[in-house]
């Protein structure tokens, strides 16, 4: 298990594979959502990102069947989505906060401020989360 998901999983109060999962599919949704050149640079620059973008990416895009499609439709995808596919692991909403905080420290600490701020500025709403 990396640094990333057993500082969460600490963090938080998480088990390390729901962690592990949650990390994924939230970098996942960065990856798609944010500033191309900055969030590769932050999923590159801290250890064993990039890996688990690569496994939990897809989970849960465009979930949530109809109603995953009709808001993704409506453009009302987003963090709302993302919270959505987060709960659907069985996170409550102070845990996901806690996931999310968490994961912007240990990218900061590996990417640098500038990097990290790019990539929550780019993402709209993603600011009160982190």
């Amino acid at each position: 298990m990396n640094e990333l998901v057993s500082r969460v999983a600490d963090s938080v109060g998480i088990a390390p594979d729901v962690a592990e999962k949650a990390i994924g599919m939230m970098l996942g949704f960065l990856q798609r959502e944010a500033d191309d050149g900055a969030v590769a640079k932050m999923i590159e620059a801290i250890p064993g990102a990039p890996e688990l973008v690569a496994q939990y990416n897809g989970e849960g895009a465009g979930g949530g069947g109809l109603l995953g499609s009709l808001m993704s439709s409506f453009g009302g995808g987003g963090v709302m989505a993302l919270g959505q596919q987060l709960m659907s692991q069985g996170l409550g909403m102070g845990e996901i906060t806690g996931l999310a905080k968490e994961t912007m420290a240990v990218a900061r600490e590996h990417a640098g401020d500038e990097v990290v701020d790019t990539v929550i500025a780019s993402v709209p709403g993603l600011s009160q989360f982190v």
